[in-house]
């Protein structure tokens, strides 16, 4: 999987949401990814986050990342098209 297109555009969030302990992305590009946060230790302070802290999401200008305000953290869409999942 890559991050941009042919003409180097880079993809934007458009869906966040989680099922159990996965982060589901979706790309504008009609993709969605799935992450098991249990399978990538830079995902634990998402993973233990509670519910509520989870669902405090923003994308950020462009959609190019994911920040949860309420934990100070988030994720560049980038990294998880590109398969950068171990840190």
């Amino acid at each position: 999987m890559t991050s941009s297109d042919s003409n180097g555009r880079q993809a934007s969030a458009v869906l966040v949401r989680f099922d159990g302990n996965r982060l589901v992305l979706g790309p504008d590009d009609g993709r969605e990814i799935s992450v098991d946060m249990e399978r990538v230790s830079w995902l634990r302070w998402l993973r233990e986050a509670d519910a509520s802290a989870r669902a405090n999401w923003a994308l950020e200008p462009g959609g190019y990342a994911v920040y949860w305000p309420d934990l100070d953290d988030g994720v560049e869409v980038r990294h998880l098209l590109a398969g950068s999942l171990v840190a």
